[in-house]
């Protein structure tokens, strides 16, 4: 039997990309680039965007390819392909702004590293909420061996602790695409040293997708003098979505004009420790 037609693509409702201009404030010319996670779309960053948005911020928040359609498109993606969005998303948003921080969730994460990496000089900070750089399960090698069998795998999608919330991400893991961003932490995590801005990660206490292994090997590899960790001890992994969200939008509003010198004496965001 004929396998069925692939369905022409077609953003899901509410996965479009977002955008906002920059208010009349002190933070109008300070841009943040929103990153959204794999397999998931701009619905899991646009709250925070609106929040940023209302403090005078501008805001972009891209989809990546192969994201808010289907798994299947997906699979026709690379991290190749991602990080070029990202490149793009955020020469349109500096082309308005003076500052730009760049602030991405699990995967998006990730982009937001490697943007750093490869361009140390351009983005005035890193903003990161549960990033994955790696996995210490035990079933991962099994991944291009399922690949190469089958297109798709169980999901990784809505881990959210929060009752009546969802992600709307893809209920199948598109396999291929996955290794990808296997390929992608490789890369990211062999070049940590070069990344000097400022880094500032939102760490779930219980993630039931991304491993505590991630944030301690970023913390241990970049060469940046100003980092901090913020446990968030009410949320699992999409936290951008769950119970914690405002604690991660007030305190990277606070710490985003600390480090872009936006308001005058203002007082420095906290360190790890006292955060």
């Amino acid at each position: 039997m004929p396998e069925s037609p692939v369905p022409p693509t077609v953003v899901l409702p509410g996965a479009e990309p977002f955008a906002f201009a920059g208010g009349d404030g002190p933070d109008g010319r300070t841009g943040v680039l929103l990153l959204h996670g794999f397999t998931g779309n701009p619905t899991s960053m646009r709250p925070w965007g609106e929040h940023l948005a209302a403090e005078g911020f501008a805001v972009r928040g891209p989809r990546l390819p192969g994201h808010g359609t289907s798994w299947r498109d997906c699979n026709t993606t690379t991290e190749q392909d991602w990080l070029a969005e990202v490149h793009h998303a955020f020469d349109e948003l500096a082309a308005d702004c003076d500052h730009v921080v760049v602030a991405g969730l699990s995967m998006g994460g990730t982009l937001a590293i490697r943007f750093a990496e490869q361009r140390p000089d351009d983005l005035a900070g890193l903003v990161l909420v549960n990033p994955s750089l790696l996995t210490l399960r035990l079933d991962a090698k099994l991944l291009p061996l399922l690949a190469r069998l089958t297109p798709s795998w169980a999901p990784i999608a809505n881990d959210i602790k929060k009752p009546g919330v969802t992600e709307e991400a893809y209920p199948k893991l598109p396999t291929r695409a996955m290794l990808g961003l296997r390929r992608l932490w490789a890369v990211t995590r062999a070049d940590l040293a070069s990344i000097t801005a400022p880094v500032l990660v939102f760490r779930s206490v219980t993630d039931h997708v991304v491993e505590p292994a991630s944030t301690e090997a970023l913390l241990a590899g970049v060469s940046s003098a100003d980092t901090g960790e913020v446990l968030l001890e009410d949320s699992y992994h999409v936290a951008t979505l769950d119970n914690d969200a405002e604690r991660i939008f007030t305190g990277s509003v606070d710490w985003i004009r600390a480090h872009t010198g936006t308001h005058a004496g203002h007082e420095p965001a906290p360190s790890a420790d006292e955060a």
